[in-house]
Parts: C-alpha cells; structure tokens; sequence
C-alpha cells in the first residue's frame, strides 16, 4: 500500500512539474516562433514594396527619357498633350511636365505657368543625377506623401495611391541615399526612431522591442524597411503563442505521467529478471551451423529467451542490456553455458566433433571468474573444451588487450573462438591477427545485401579474402534464401552457414531429434552405396 501511495504522489508531482516546465518552454518556443514569424512577414512585405518601386522606377524612367527626347517645342501646347498622352498610358505616375533649376515650367495638371514659381531644393540628389522632390505643393493629395523625379529638364509625380499599403501594426519607410552628402533621407512613410544603418543595409535586425526587415536596391539608392513593435507582433502571432504554450503543457503532463510507470517498468524487469535467473527460468534455444558444402549440422548457437511474469517475450537485446547495466550479465552467462552442456553433454561425448556455441558479453572478458567458471562447468559435465565454442562480438573486442588475453587462454585450452557480428565496425588484417581467433561470422546485414546494388555487397569479396588470408574460417549470419546459400556456395573456401533457411531457433529436444533425423539419413545413404562409389535405388 505504502509503495502504491508513493507511486500516486511521485506521478502527481512529476506531471504538475513537467507540465510546468512544458508550459513555460511552450511559451517560449511560441514566443520565438511569433517573433520568427514576423520577421519573415516584414522581410515579405519589404520585398513586395521594393519590387514595385524598382517596377515603377523603370517605366517612370523610361517616360522620363521619352520626354527628354520630346520631338516638340519646350512646354508648348503639342509637348504637353504629348506629355498627358504618355502619363494616361502609365501604371504608376500623377502627372509630368518640365522643371529648370528648380522652378516648374510647364505641367500636365497645370499646364504653362504663367507667373513666377518658386525654386524647390531637392530632397535627394542622387549619385546619376536624378532629383527626387517631395511633397511639391502643386501635386499634394490630402495629406499623403508625393514624390516627384526630375531627369534633365523633365520630371514625373508619381501617384501615390498606387503605393502597397501595409495593415497595422506593421509600418514601412522608403529610405534614399543622397549622392553627395551620402545621407539617408526618408522619402515615404513613417519616420522610425532607429540608426540609419539599419534604413540603408539589408537585413532582419531587432533594435530595443522593435524588429526591422531592410530591402535595398541592387544599386544601394533605394532602401525600403518594414517594422513592427515586439509587443505587436507577439499579439498578431497570439494563436501561435497559446497553441504551442498548451502543447508544451500536454507534452510535459504527458511524460510526467509516463515518467513514473516507465521508470517502474524498468525497475521492475530488473527485479523480474533477477527473479528468472534464481529461478533458472531462462531458456535457451539452439539454431543449427551446417556445412554449406553437404548441407550437414556441424554445431549450434546456444540464444537466451526470456518471458517476463506478463507472459511477455522480451527481445535479448533488452534484457542482456539490463544485465550488462546493473553488473549481473555474468549470470546469464553461466546459466546458458550450463543449460548447453547440459542438453548437449551426451552428444557432445559421443560426438567429438559436434559444437555448441554460446555468445559471452563484454564484462565476461574482463571478469576473473569466467575462465573458471567455464573450467569447473565442463569438468562437471566431463566435456572436452573443444565442444563448447565462445563467440565475441565484434564490438566487444574494441579494448584489445583485454581481450586478446582473455582469447589466447580460451584457445590455449582448447575452445573454439569466433569473432561474431564481423563487419560491423572493427574490421582490418592487424585487427584479427592480433586477436588470433578461429573463425569469423560475417554479420547478416552483409548477407541481406546479396542481390541489391547496396555498397556492402562489394565488401563481401574483401572480407573472403582476409578469412582465407588469415587461414579463418568463415560462418555466415542470416541466410534466408537459396540465392544467398548459393552466393557463398560459390567460393573456393568451405564456410559455414546460419539462418532460417537451414532452421529457426529451436528447444534442445527438437534440436536432438534433427540431429537423429540427419544421422539416420546419412545412415540409409551409406547403406546403399556399392563398392565402386556408385549409388542404387532402394526399393
């Protein structure tokens, strides 16, 4: 009851924490999101601005030169129809007419001034000799800003009406760089307080609690900057905001709740285990090694099965882990060896050359008490060294030494050793000669590759070799398919084979009876054969 109280309390408090701290790291990946967000909608909007005015600065300047090549007399009754003509065919300009140092001549909108016009200063005098103007009293609309360009002795007004609107919050300002003084002059729009650096260079910058997005013209005269202040664009981005706040909360609670049973799962497979290996209720299971050459059964690998006490089968790769992590897998070890010697201890005394192979775990290599434990277990079972095989995986021999020492005494003794799952990372001709082991058992990710055009197909020839080089001999993992049987049948070299195709993981009695089965049939084989090597039917 105590056990289940702290189980209630722990979960609750991990689930109010974690959703906690899920609600606040939602509300901040939300806030980044919104923030992100609006720096692309303002870099948007910036571009769409300036595409237009590179747009309406191209046909203004083509009216401008069309003017300046005007065929009539200067600002007489034919030029300025002529003018009206080419302003009522554009997409973007007010008005036209012609301007000389400074003082308006003549206009499409007013036609010839009659009295003396005053002088208007630039606002922008540009680096190609254009004049921008703005807000020439004669062109004002209401209150809204109005730009004028002047080429020569001819000018435009440009219409702004047609300028792209942005809706609150966000702001834009047009920005132009003065070609003497090299100083930025606002043209349209509202007048931000912010460095002039970030009006003239493109980019997305955040200066105080305001995001700015810069596009300028490839000639750098033009720059258009579109801003929004952080409080603004998080209130835009609010959906935003609240959905990956709640997400974070959901998630937080989430794993607050599943924290505590996962946690206890993993606890409670520890004890499980614990509880199988003083039970002895771990079994094993025998698949057959054949002879690729006669299709015989020369050994077997000894595979550890575990069912929890739901029934549940738990793949070895868990389990093993959980030992190797809580210091236990020694155990597991000795239970296996000693489950082989004793299904197989008859066989193995009555066949010599038959083999069982058993998978040890790195902390085996290193631990004083296996090479003993391994001594006094075939003692007991009276079993020669040679009919129990250790197999290593590949990556368990990474720390050399360890188990180069631990290898040469297994060998000195009589076991066969054989490098398992080879190709999976430690691979070269130093590598195995220092290693000094029998036989190696080429990983199945290699033989599931045969008849692809995947890279590792190509290394299968390599690793043949290094075997035959090295005088190892070879056993291959997972063949399923006669295809792949074939593959390696080919080779000059005899080789050993694994998989289903020559038989699954099986109980030691059935395994027995296969044995039975094979010897019977290379009984009846024999008795049927004739002095001369040839082979009759039997009726």
């Amino acid at each position: 009851m105590r056990t289940i109280i702290q189980r209630v309390v722990l979960t609750i408090v991990s689930t109010v924490f974690l959703a906690t701290f899920g609600a606040l790291g939602g509300c901040l990946l939300g806030h980044t999101f919104a923030l992100r967000h609006a720096e692309a909608q303002l870099d948007h909007s910036a571009n769409r601005i300036l595409l237009q005015g590179v747009t309406s600065s191209a046909e203004s300047r083509a009216i401008l030169a069309t003017m300046n090549s005007s065929p009539y007399d200067l600002c007489s009754d034919s030029e300025i129809e002529y003018f009206r003509e080419l302003i009522f065919q554009s997409h973007s300009l007010k008005a036209a007419g012609r301007m000389h140092d400074g003082r308006v001549e003549c206009s499409t909108t007013a036609g010839r001034s009659v009295l003396a016009e005053p002088q208007y200063t630039p606002t922008i005098d540009r680096q190609d000799g254009t004049k921008i103007y703005k807000n020439l009293p004669a062109f004002r609309v209401d209150e809204q800003d109005v730009i004028s360009l002047q080429e020569g002795d001819s000018f435009i007004v440009y219409n702004p009406y047609n300028l792209v609107s942005l809706e609150a919050p966000m702001h834009f300002t047009a920005t132009a760089v003065d070609a003497q003084s090299r100083e930025a002059g606002q043209m349209l729009g509202e007048i931000p307080n912010v460095q002039q650096k970030v009006l003239t260079h493109a980019g997305k910058v955040q200066a105080g609690d305001t995001l700015y997005a810069t596009r300028c013209s490839t000639d750098g005269a033009t720059c258009i900057t579109t801003y929004i202040s952080v409080p603004d664009a998080l209130a835009v981005d609010r959906g935003y905001s609240m959905a990956c706040l709640a997400l974070g909360a959901v998630s937080g609670a989430l794993i607050g709740l599943l924290l505590p049973l996962l946690y206890s799962r993993n606890k409670s497979a520890e004890q499980q285990l614990l509880r199988a290996l003083r039970a002895d209720a771990l079994t094993v299971a025998y698949q057959p090694i054949v002879d690729l050459a006669t299709g015989n059964i020369v050994e077997a690998e000894a595979l550890v099965r575990w069912t929890d006490e739901y029934k549940n089968s738990v793949s070895p790769e868990v389990f093993v882990k959980i030992a190797e992590e809580r210091g236990f897998v020694a155990k597991i070890t000795k239970l296996v060896v000693r489950h082989a010697l004793r299904d197989f201890g008859a066989t193995m005394r009555a066949r010599p050359t038959f083999r069982v192979n058993v998978n040890i775990a790195a902390s085996d290599l290193a631990d004083s008490d296996f090479l003993p434990m391994i001594e006094q277990a075939l003692s007991d079972a009276e079993v020669s060294p040679r009919n129990l095989g250790i197999e290593i995986t590949e990556s368990y021999t990474a720390r050399q030494q360890v188990a180069r020492n631990t290898i040469l005494r297994l060998r000195q003794k009589g076991h066969y050793v054989a490098i398992d799952d080879f190709g999976t990372g430690y691979s070269s001709l130093a590598y195995l000669h220092d290693l000094s082991v029998d036989a190696i058992k080429i990983d199945k990710a290699f033989t599931k590759a045969i008849g692809t055009d995947a890279v590792t197909v190509s290394i299968l020839p390599q690793i043949l070799t290094m075997a035959e080089t090295l005088k190892l001999r070879v056993v291959v993992e997972g063949i399923e398919t006669k295809a792949q049987a074939d593959y390696f049948a080919a080779s000059n070299q005899r080789i050993h084979a694994q998989g289903w195709l020559f038989g699954r993981p099986v109980p030691a009695r059935l395994f027995l009876q296969m044995l039975d089965e094979e010897e019977a049939r290379l009984t009846r084989q024999k008795e049927v054969e004739i002095p001369n090597g040839a082979i009759v039917a039997a009726f």
